[in-house]
């Protein structure tokens, strides 16, 4: 671990600590150090390494999570932006290596998740193809410019992945036709593996990009994933004013800018639907052939928290319909009890809520709602470790999943910076 910026880290944290609740100060501290103390990894060649926690792989989606709370820090402080710039940098040495991939080894070690037959290699922890796996490390890249003003870490090595990734996403609106991407796994349970030969349910062409796997590293039921093609539809807006503003690439810029009116159109065409109950709002699967999955899954990107990933503001009336379905018992994964109330997923056992999902109600808290009994929520159902895990059963907090998940740590202590600092 680096003394300079882990110390510049510690103190903010004490400087922040001092403005909560007394009694969220320890977590709060805790939860926001988590992934500075217990994830960062300075490998040989100087490059740096995070792992998710309790997994020794480092997730292009979860690493920029985990570091996005630090990103005000950066802006006061060099040895912070520079700590962020290089957890970006080697997040676009992965997606140089391979756009595909969703974890990665420090080194070719040949760990993996489990076998599969994909076209992995010694490098990859899992293959599943995410399309916001690649949207995370563009909008930290993005934010981290906003946030400091700086651009040293738009490197020529980030201009070429971003331009990779409009390639990619243009070649997988056409998935049937043209991707050679294929993903099939010896496993029992169908999220772990894509059907005909690993291609995917069939899709049919509507301006979207296909993605194999959700954000939970969950198969997808049909292959236009509904949040992650608006994080895309975010994040390409972001790519096309990098490209203008700092890397002066026309060429880029009208691409991003494209595809991201074509996602967009696609989003609102076919990703919405007419329910008889709740009115018109958002899907959350589809695959341009008429078949639409109603659910939403505690993961971020979500249905839920679309505006936390600046899709639409939380008072859009679709979002609001989508918001109540998804915190509805028409929602397959919502689980409410005595404990904890709020979106669980196909990744965990029925019953068990995900923190996160509680965390994106108190961020895209409605008038009606209480913002504090959400943080009461989780800070109850900690089973007295001071830190949050990535599901919680509805009635029993003393039942959990993963008690090393730096994301969920980062994301609460992201909440508490916004509840209560000013």
């Amino acid at each position: 671990m680096t003394a300079d910026w882990f110390e510049a880290l510690k103190q903010e944290a004490e400087r922040l600590a001092v403005q909560m609740p007394a009694k969220l100060q320890e977590s709060f501290t805790k939860c926001y150090l988590n992934t500075a103390e217990t994830t960062v990894q300075t490998l040989p060649d100087g490059s740096t390494f995070i792992i998710t926690g309790d997994i020794p792989a480092m997730w292009l989606r979860d690493s920029a999570a985990q570091v996005h709370h630090y990103l005000p820090m950066a802006a006061r402080s060099d040895v912070v932006y520079k700590f962020v710039s290089s957890v970006l940098a080697k997040q676009f040495f992965y997606i140089a290596m391979d756009p595909y991939g969703n974890a990665f080894n420090a080194g070719s070690t040949g760990a993996h998740y489990a076998p599969d037959h994909s076209g992995q290699t010694d490098w990859q922890w899992e293959r599943k193809y995410e399309v916001d796996s690649l949207c995370f490390p563009v909008d930290l890249a993005w934010q981290l410019w906003k946030e400091t003003g700086r651009t040293e870490h738009l490197t020529d090595a980030v201009h070429r992945g971003a331009a990779g990734i409009v390639k990619i996403w243009r070649l997988e609106q056409h998935h049937e036709e043209q991707s050679g991407y294929r993903f099939e796994r010896d496993a029992t349970r169908p999220t772990e593996t894509l059907a005909r030969g690993g291609l995917g349910t069939p899709v049919a062409y509507t301006g979207m990009t296909w993605s194999g796997f959700r954000c939970s590293d969950d198969a997808c039921t049909y292959g236009y994933n509904i949040p992650a093609n608006m994080y895309a539809a975010v994040v390409l807006d972001y790519m096309v004013e990098i490209a203008d503003k700092v890397w002066q690439d026309e060429t880029l810029c009208a691409g991003a800018a494209a595809l991201g009116r074509d996602i967009r159109a696609g989003i609102e065409k076919y990703g919405t639907v007419e329910d008889t109950e709740f009115g018109k709002m958002y899907a959350y699967e589809v695959d341009g052939l008429g078949n639409q999955l109603l659910m939403d899954d505690a993961g971020v990107p979500g249905l839920l928290s679309a505006p936390y990933y600046g899709y639409c503001d939380k008072n859009d009336p679709v979002y609001r319909i989508t918001r109540r379905f998804a915190l509805s018992s028409r929602n397959p994964f919502f689980f409410a009890g005595k404990a904890l109330s709020g979106l669980g997923s196909p990744h965990t056992k029925p019953d068990f809520v995900w923190p996160m999902s509680i965390i994106m109600q108190g961020f895209t808290v409605q008038p009606e709602e209480n913002l504090y009994a959400f943080i009461e929520m989780i800070a109850h159902a900690d089973d007295g470790t001071g830190y949050v895990h990535e599901s919680v059963h509805k009635e029993e907090p003393s039942r959990y999943t993963r008690p090393w998940f730096a994301w969920v740590n980062s994301l609460y202590s992201e909440l508490l910076i916004k509840t209560f600092v000013k």
